[in-house]
């Protein structure tokens, strides 16, 4: 039978580097592991070459005789089949070699001790978001041990010792077809060690239940769905490791007056139709506590908007502010004593249609469009 050149199994040319290689053999492997084929056994048969041609591969001096004899470089006394004198355990080497990364036991148990992070919700004013603010929470969680001062036991004297299911490693390894898979060790929660005398207020694990107030400082300029994260205030974590963070979530109040784009305020302001036409000024009250002067033009039209440069919100993480933006609605009057109609009847008569060019146009447009 031919074998397969090991190059083109793992898919890379003869020069690819050991990161290449590396890739090529992990994206390989996944492909056509036999669990995935449901023990298909062309596919068993392809993923033991792979692992073969990667094994080679991977070991400089192998792959310096592979590619100066090719596969004869290891028959007749070579090295061989690199799972024949290993067995299973061989090839969970290689796997380990490849993905070692993420079943570090080390990390393992530092990640499965760890206490959870926490998410607390927190609604603020436009002002409040405007200075920053300080603001005092109660959070409900998983704190230290206040019996045991988190070490889980009672009494003075060392009260832990190794784990016996998983020799006290923090992790557990069970077969699963080709693969070694790891996991956390159940009994000691990955922590390597279990407790002889547990503190009764904690049942061993160094963390209860408990309320505490917390003072948070929120910064200037956030917005709605700013998160905020407090680091080591989530939960306490197993026996004293490291705690979580916790992550405030920042919801907006509605104003009463501006809406909100950015650092950019927004105000829909209603102006008479009279002070459009002849122009003045409107006030507004400022989100810093000044009143805003804005002049209006003469001849305004609803929907423009008047821009006040910096008098919007506190630029988050930045220096200055944004823009406020008085967006101009020209209100028509719907209730006029019997003078100021007369007064209105009076000016309309002396209209020539120039006064409104916007309309004189559109109607002008609309009679060609029928007359066509």
């Amino acid at each position: 039978m031919v074998e397969q050149d090991y190059y083109e199994l793992l898919g890379v040319p003869r020069g690819a580097d050991d990161a290449a290689i590396k890739a090529a053999y992990r994206h390989m492997a996944k492909e056509h592991h036999p669990d995935r084929k449901n023990g298909c056994k062309e596919s068993e048969a392809r993923f033991k070459a792979i692992n073969q041609a990667y094994d080679v591969l991977k070991d400089p001096q192998k792959r310096a005789a592979y590619d100066r004899f090719g596969h004869a470089a290891f028959q007749n006394g070579g090295t061989g089949d690199p799972f024949a004198d290993a067995g299973f355990n061989g090839f969970s080497d290689i796997f380990s070699s490849i993905f070692g990364e993420f079943m570090d036991p080390r990390g393992a148990r530092q990640n499965a001790a760890r206490g959870a992070d926490l998410r607390y919700d927190i609604e603020l004013s436009l002002e409040e978001a405007f200075t920053g603010v300080e603001k005092t929470i109660t959070v409900e969680a998983l704190a230290t041990c206040e019996v045991c001062d988190g070490r889980g036991c009672t009494g003075l004297d060392r009260c832990t010792s190794h784990c016996q299911t998983c020799g006290g490693m923090g992790k557990i390894r069970t077969q699963q077809g080709f693969f070694m898979v790891e996991r956390g060790c159940p009994n000691c929660r990955g922590s390597g060690e279990v407790i002889t005398n547990p503190c009764g207020n904690c049942h061993g694990e160094g963390r209860a239940i408990s309320q505490r107030r917390l003072a948070v400082k929120i910064p200037a300029g956030v917005d709605d769905g700013t998160r905020i994260r407090v680091a080591s205030e989530g939960e306490a974590g197993v026996r004293g490791a490291g705690s979580g963070d916790l992550y405030l979530f920042v919801h907006m109040k509605r104003h009463p007056i501006y809406a909100r784009e950015g650092s950019t305020l927004i105000a829909e302001c209603p102006v008479s139709f009279t002070t459009a036409a002849l122009g003045g000024s409107i006030s507004l009250p400022g989100i810093d506590g000044h009143k805003v002067e804005l002049k209006i033009p003469a001849g305004i039209q609803s929907g423009e908007q008047l821009r006040h440069r910096g008098s919007g919100m506190s630029v988050l993480n930045g220096r200055g502010r944004g823009d406020l933006m008085a967006r101009i609605l020209v209100e028509t009057p719907t209730h006029m004593s019997k003078e100021q109609k007369k007064l209105l009847e009076e000016f309309r008569a002396t209209e020539t249609g120039d006064e409104c060019p916007a309309a004189k146009s559109f109607f002008a447009r609309a009679r060609d469009y029928f007359a066509s």
